[in-house]
């Protein structure tokens, strides 16, 4: 049974198996970044906070997308083209609004959950472009670094979700 906190995200397990706990904390930061994009409209949601910063919601999102792709598909063997134009996902599109971007995170979140769901955490994966293309990764490390990915873009939606319409917190 998963606890829930009072504005409905799952509650991150305070002790138990490393896994469970590393799990519980992620799909914590993935509920927060859905949370922060709640109730806003396709313009809310192109909308940049910190001039010169181009980052927006919306792109974070995408961004997140392609992270989640990246680093439970790609990653443990599957070749896939990255999600978007480009290997980032920020960019945005006229027509693409915030709606099919969660559809498509959702489906890439589901995706990886499913490719990994049988792994052990010391299973290796190979990190498939950028900088440190080639190295070996272990599930372990691909969760603490989609924990550790999430809350810092987490941080960036509460400074774009307060910028947007004033609201704050977690």
């Amino acid at each position: 049974m998963t606890a829930t906190l009072p504005d409905g995200r799952p509650a991150p397990l305070m002790t138990g198996a490393e896994r469970p706990m590393l799990e519980s904390w992620l799909a914590f930061h993935r509920a927060t970044l859905e949370m922060k994009c709640a109730g806003l409209d396709d313009t809310q949601v192109r909308r940049a906070a910190a001039e010169p910063s181009s980052l927006t919601l919306l792109g974070l999102v995408q961004h997140l997308a392609a992270v989640e792709r990246n680093w439970f598909q790609r990653v443990f063997g599957l070749e896939l083209p990255p999600v978007y134009d480009t290997e980032d996902g920020y960019a945005l599109v006229p027509g693409r609004g915030i709606e099919e971007a969660l559809t498509v995170w959702r489906r890439e979140i589901a995706r990886g959950q499913e490719r990994c769901a049988g792994m052990a955490l010391d299973e290796l994966g190979r990190i498939p472009v950028g900088p440190m293309a080639g190295a070996e990764v272990s599930l372990r490390w691909v969760l603490i670094h989609m924990v550790e990915e999430y809350a810092r873009h987490n941080g960036h939606a509460d400074i774009l979700r307060e910028n947007i319409d004033g609201l704050t917190g977690a």
